[in-house]
C-alpha cells in the first residue's frame, strides 16, 4: 500500500510506528496510509529549517519572488494532476477541486508582489539631521495546521505569504487527505526554493502539541474547528507564540423580500451544498424575512434541491460528491435526526443516499429543515454537512439579530434590491465578513479572510497585508550622521525632535 510520507529535506521516511489510513470517499475504500509522526520528525524537520531560513531571509525579495512566480506556473501546468489527487482523497468534485486550488493561486499571485508589500515607511527630517525608516523582518521558522476540507487553498494561504516574506515553513496538513500538500511541496522545490524552506509533517494531536511547545517555532496559523482553534490558540499563546487559529461557522444568509428568488435558490444551492457543504464558508443557514417571502422561496427551493445531482467526484455532471469519511457522514446523519427530535420540519431527508455502484462510499443527499429556531442545538453548532436550515424572521431587525447574537461570526450574506438595507446591515451586522447579493463572501487574496467570535482566536486574519503583518515584525531605524555641529549636547536628557 502506497504510504505518504513527510518532506523533511535530506531525510527519507519518519520514526512513526503509527499510521492512519486514507481512504477514497468514493468508494470507502483505503488507498493510502500516512504516518503519524512524532516529536523526533519534527526535530529533523526544524534542524533543516533553522539552517536553510537565515540564507532564505537574506535573499532579496525580487529573487524570493521569482520563485513564487515560477512555482505559480508549475501548479497552473499540473492543475489537472492536482484536482483529481484533491478529489481522490476529500471528494470533493473535479471543478470543486480547481477552485481549491485557483483560490490558493490567488493568494500567491499576492506574494509575487512581496518586493512591494515590505517596502516600509521613511520619514525623512525627523529631527534636525534626523530620519526614521522602519523594515518588515521574518520571524524564523513558522508554522501552519491546515484542514481537510481545503488541501491545496488554506495552505497555500498560509505559505505563501510566510515564505515570501524569508520564514521558513513547517506545514502539518490533514491526516485525511494529505497528498495535495505534499505534492505542492514537491513543486516549490522544482521551482527553486531551497530545501528547508517548506516542509511537510504528518500526524495528529501528538504532532499538533510538538508544533505548539516547539520554542523555535515563532508563529502557527491554523483553521479547524473552533474548539481545537481555541485550544491551539490557549497552548500556543501560553507557549510565546504568535497564533491565528480559524475556527467554525454558521453563516446565515437574509433573503428580503425584494430579493430576486430565482438567484438567491440558485445562490443556495451551490453555497449550501456544493462542496457536500464541507466549507467554513458555505451557506448553512437561510433567513427569509416575512411569511410571503419565507412561503416562496420554500416553493422555488424545492425542486431545486430536488433536482441536484450527487455523484462521484469524477462525474463532470455531479453538483457535489462524497463526504470525507464515514465517520463525517455519521455525524452529519446524527445532526439531522438531533434536528428532528428539536421539532424542525424535515422538508428534505438526505439520510440514506445510496449511489448505484458505489454502495460503500461516503455520500449523503441534500437535505432542507424548516421552522428551525435559534434555541435548538442543530441551529447553533457546525453541521458541516449538505443540510439547508430555514430560520424565518419577521422583520429587518430580526434578521439583523440571529448572525449578530449567533457564538459563530465567520461570514454572513444579505440578498436584496434595497441598498439602504444592505448598507445598514453591513454597518451593523456583529459577523466578519459580509456579502451583499454574493452568497460566500470569501474576500480576494490582497484583501483579508478573517472572522469574529468563536470563528477566529487571535488578532490578525490570513493573507493580504494582514498576513504579511503576522509573518513578520517591524524595526524602526532612528539615524543621525553628526558633521560635528551636536558637541556639547546634554546626552543624559531624552531626545526629542523638536
Amino acid at each position: 500500500m502506497r504510504t505518504i510520507d513527510h518532506v523533511i529535506a535530506g531525510a527519507s521516511g519518519g520514526a512513526a510506528t503509527r499510521f492512519a489510513d486514507v481512504f477514497d470517499p468514493n468508494t470507502g475504500k483505503v488507498q493510502a496510509r500516512v504516518p503519524l509522526g512524532v516529536q523526533a520528525d519534527l526535530d529533523a524537520a526544524m534542524g533543516k529549517a533553522l539552517a536553510a531560513q537565515p540564507g532564505w531571509a537574506a535573499t532579496n525579495p525580487q529573487r524570493r519572488a521569482r520563485v513564487m512566480f515560477a512555482f505559480k506556473a508549475l501548479v497552473e501546468k499540473n492543475m489537472e494532476e492536482l484536482a483529481r489527487l484533491l478529489s481522490s482523497e476529500h471528494g470533493k468534485v473535479i471543478a470543486d477541486a480547481k477552485g481549491d486550488v485557483q483560490r490558493g493561486l490567488e493568494v500567491i499571485e499576492f506574494a509575487c508582489g512581496i518586493p512591494h508589500v515590505l517596502k516600509g515607511e521613511y520619514t525623512q527630517g525627523a529631527g534636525p539631521g534626523i530620519d526614521v525608516y522602519s523594515m518588515r523582518q521574518p520571524l524564523g521558522v513558522v508554522a501552519g495546521i491546515t484542514p481537510f476540507n481545503f488541501p491545496a487553498m488554506i495552505p497555500m494561504w498560509m505559505f505563501g505569504v510566510a515564505i515570501a516574506c524569508g520564514n521558513a515553513f513547517i506545514l502539518k496538513p490533514s491526516e485525511r487527505d494529505p497528498s495535495v500538500p505534499v505534492r505542492l511541496a514537491e513543486l516549490m522545490l522544482e521551482a527553486g526554493l531551497p530545501e528547508g524552506v517548506l516542509q511537510v509533517v504528518h500526524g495528529d494531536k501528538e504532532m499538533v502539541d510538538a508544533i505548539l511547545d516547539h520554542p523555535e517555532i515563532k508563529a502557527v496559523s491554523f483553521v479547524g474547528s473552533s474548539d481545537i482553534a481555541h485550544y491551539v490558540y490557549r497552548r500556543g499563546v501560553a507557549a510565546g507564540k504568535r497564533v491565528q487559529a480559524m475556527g467554525g461557522a454558521k453563516n446565515h444568509g437574509i433573503v428580503m423580500p425584494d430579493a430576486d428568488l430565482d438567484q438567491v435558490v440558485n445562490d443556495l444551492s451551490g453555497a449550501a451544498f456544493g462542496s457536500a457543504g464541507e466549507r467554513c464558508m458555505a451557506l448553512p443557514v437561510v433567513v427569509p424575512v416575512g411569511e410571503k417571502t419565507a412561503t416562496a422561496l420554500r416553493e422555488k427551493l424545492l425542486p431545486a434541491i430536488e433536482g441536484l445531482r450527487v455523484g462521484v467526484s469524477t462525474d463532470a455532471d455531479a453538483h457535489y460528491g462524497p463526504v470525507v469519511t464515514a465517520a463525517h457522514r455519521a455525524k452529519i446523519e446524527n445532526y439531522i435526526q438531533m434536528g428532528v427530535d428539536e421539532g424542525a420540519e424535515l422538508v428534505v431527508d438526505g439520510r440514506g443516499f445510496s449511489l448505484q455502484g458505489h454502495e460503500e462510499g461516503f455520500f449523503i443527499g441534500p437535505s432542507l429543515f424548516d421552522r428551525v429556531t435559534p434555541q435548538m442545538r442543530t441551529y447553533q453548532e457546525e453541521i458541516f454537512g449538505p443540510v439547508l436550515q430555514m430560520v424565518r424572521a419577521d422583520s429587518f431587525e430580526d434578521a439583523l439579530r440571529l448572525p449578530s447574537e449567533h457564538p459563530y461570526g465567520n461570514g454572513v450574506a444579505i440578498f436584496t434590491r434595497n441598498g439602504h438595507a444592505a448598507r445598514e446591515f453591513a454597518q451593523r451586522v456583529n459577523v466578519g465578513m459580509v456579502g451583499i447579493n454574493v452568497p460566500i463572501p470569501v474576500p480576494v487574496a490582497y484583501h483579508t479572510f478573517g472572522g469574529w467570535k468563536r470563528s477566529a482566536f487571535g488578532d490578525t486574519n490570513q493573507h493580504g497585508m494582514e498576513g504579511v503583518k503576522f509573518f513578520t515584525k517591524v524595526k524602526t531605524v532612528t539615524q543621525r550622521w553628526p558633521d560635528g555641529s551636536v558637541a556639547g549636547e546634554n546626552a543624559f536628557v531624552i531626545p526629542t525632535m523638536g
